[in-house]
């Protein structure tokens, strides 16, 4: 039935605002509209055939009509975006973010709040600052707000009541709230203020508190006070030095708007302005046929899909002039609870703004052209399949190689918008409680379980063959997995995040089983994880009977494959590496003080191990000094074994 069919119900449509809704035979919403008149925008719709591709696709899959009257238009708008985040129809303008960049969430919900890193903004009381490109300056500015502030960053509910502080407080990273005697929750909540100040970028604001503070202990004759404070308050005013400065001071608080549009799809540029900087830029991409309706479409449906989840400016600058212009501004007005103004800014700063946005959104649909730069496609599908609640923008994959329990190791690969992030990769040593994990560098190795006599320095990251490990043979690879997925997320608890939005598990039913319960161990149990097979190829969930089936072609599975062939192709060499160290190590690697050098001075001046276990104290001085004669001394005699 095409739209020609309807001609009766739309004539008896009535003359007030609302939302009409078009299906298809099978039932299935796939258009949603507004109307200030319902009859008369609907009855539009019966002239529309040859506008737009797009258009003449919907109206000859249009079998039935429904529409909801509200009181206003501002209320039709607002019906309209809540039934297109729910309902998804295929012919509305769906934008999607094209940021994966973390938030930092201050948890003002709590009564001795937090800084943590956050995947995604919502509304429950928090203070989101963000998102932080690059995303290591997230973790940057969470370790300012302990150095500077000492908020605390453990998970303990704050009574006051406990004993004494922790380490966090002896090495001044940590105010201890914890004991009420040594910080007052005022002196903790003014900390926080100074946090909210620095997040919202009013360093200025934030200064000037410091330094007003400095003066005053410095004028009660409180001089160590006032040394804290000077510091804090120059690494604050280095901060602001260093903020983005592409501003003019009359620009205020305002939203920029930028369009393009082109064969591979459609392109919003946002621009946020805040107190006359730049601070960040967002970009909305849609498919190409959404481009058929106009860059005023476009930018309707931007405003609605963007506002949805954050409070809008006073002021947006658009670059085209949009249908029902004064409806949107009320609608954003109600959101914002103040007035919020459109503007189509046609010359000055404002207009500068505009035309620079739209040069970025042009630069941007000529980047999409290349097919192989966008895996939307890819996590579009894992997420309908996986029935995620949004776009896996964070993968992570762990995969476990061993060699009959010998040299047992792990690996961990990072999967960020569908390009790996190599540089958060990790390696474990999996061998039972005294498991290390190894990194490319000391600071990558952040996931590492110490134990007594664990050292920071893993083996592989010392130069030289290394000694065979005495650890026993590790044969349960389920043991092994929930291990790792252990010791991983365990530091993500610890220091607040990044979570994965999906975390794959290479292997089947048993790893993941052991993955969860790992995570349920963590309190982590709401994290999404699957199971992917080599040999079928199946997708293994939790909650599902039956693995999940992907056709082989399918974007989404290429996308899995790729990741759990990078963990493994991570995991293998790794464990080569491992097994070389133990086939060609040697027993003066051990002996603490003897590098390279002197096991090569020692080998050569006598021989073999054996001679130098015959050596006496007067033929090894001379050669490394006493204080190494006396180390390889002492591990000889207490009878270490030789290869």
């Amino acid at each position: 039935m095409a739209i020609q069919d309807l001609k009766e119900q739309i004539a008896r449509l009535p003359e007030q605002p609302g939302v009409y809704l078009y299906a298809n035979a099978a039932g299935e919403t796939i258009y949603v509209g507004k109307a200030r008149a319902l009859r008369d925008r609907v009855r539009s719709y019966l002239a529309a055939r040859g506008s737009s591709p797009k258009t003449d696709a919907l109206l000859d899959e249009v079998a039935s009509l429904e529409v909801i009257v509200t009181d206003s238009v501002v209320e039709a708008l607002a019906l309209e975006n809540n039934l297109i985040k729910q309902r998804a129809p295929r012919y509305n303008i769906l934008l999607r973010d094209d940021k994966s960049y973390p938030y930092l969430k201050l948890t003002l919900s709590e009564a001795f709040p937090r800084v943590l890193v956050a995947r995604q903004v919502a509304r429950d009381g928090d203070l989101y600052a963000g998102p932080f490109l690059p995303a290591s300056l997230a973790r940057r500015t969470i370790g300012l707000g302990h150095k500077l502030f000492g908020l605390r960053s453990c998970n303990e509910v704050i009574t006051g009541k406990r004993a004494r502080p922790c380490l966090e407080y002896d090495i001044k990273r940590c105010l201890a709230p914890c004991v009420d005697t040594v910080c007052s929750p005022e002196r903790y909540q003014q900390a926080v203020e100074d946090m909210r100040l620095l997040l919202e970028g009013r360093v200025d604001e934030l200064a000037a508190d410091i330094e007003g503070r400095m003066r005053a202990a410095a004028a009660a004759e409180r001089f160590e006070e006032a040394a804290q404070q000077r510091d804090a308050m120059r690494v604050v005013q280095a901060v602001g030095a260093r903020q983005q400065k592409m501003a003019t001071p009359a620009l205020g608080d305002r939203d920029v708007f930028g369009v393009a549009a082109g064969p591979a799809g459609a392109v919003i540029q946002v621009f946020q302005v805040r107190r006359g900087r730049v601070v960040e830029r967002v970009t909305l991409q849609g498919a190409a046929a959404d481009a058929a309706d106009g860059a005023g479409a476009l930018v309707a449906a931007a405003l609605q899909q963007f506002y949805e989840g954050q409070e809008p400016p006073r002021e947006i600058d658009l670059p085209v002039e949009i249908d029902d212009a004064d409806m949107t501004e009320a609608w954003l007005s109600s959101r914002a609870q103040r007035r919020v103004t459109l503007l189509v800014p046609q010359r000055g700063d404002r207009r500068r703004l505009v035309d620079l946005a739209t040069r970025n959104a042009e630069l941007a649909v000529r980047a999409a052209a290349d097919p192989g730069g966008d895996a939307f496609a890819a996590l579009d599908g894992l997420r309908t399949a996986l029935a995620l609640p949004g776009l896996p923008r964070r993968i992570e994959c762990i995969d476990i190689s061993t060699l009959q329990g010998s040299e047992t190791v792990a690996s961990l690969v990072v999967c960020e918008d569908g390009r790996m992030a190599k540089g958060e990769y990790r390696k474990y040593r999996v061998s039972g409680p005294g498991a290390r994990v190894s990194g490319r560098t000391r600071a990558d190795s952040d996931d590492a379980a110490v134990t007594p006599h664990d050292t920071s320095l893993s083996p592989e990251s010392l130069p030289g063959p290394r000694a065979p490990s005495p650890e026993p043979r590790f044969l349960n690879d389920f043991a092994a997995m929930a291990q790792v997925v252990h010791r991983r997320f365990s530091r993500l608890v610890e220091a607040g995040g990044p979570f994965p939005d999906l975390l794959v598990i290479d292997g089947g039913r048993g790893q993941l089983d052991a993955a969860y319960g790992a995570l349920e161990r963590l309190g982590l149990a709401n994290l999404v994880a699957v199971g992917l097979a080599k040999r079928e190829e199946l997708v293994v969930t939790r909650d599902a009977g039956t693995p999940v089936a992907f056709e082989r072609t399918s974007p989404a599975l290429r996308l899995l494959q790729q990741i759990r062939d990078e963990a493994h192709r991570f995991a293998v060499t790794f464990h080569r590496k491992a097994r070389s160290q133990r086939d060609f190590g040697s027993d003066l690697d051990t002996i603490p003080g003897v590098g390279p050098r002197r096991r090569r001075q020692l080998l050569t001046r006598f021989g073999s191990l054996a001679g130098v276990r015959r050596a006496t104290r007067e033929d090894l001085v001379p050669l490394v000094g006493q204080r190494c004669a006396d180390a390889v001394l002492t591990h000889f005699a207490r009878g270490a074994p030789s290869p």
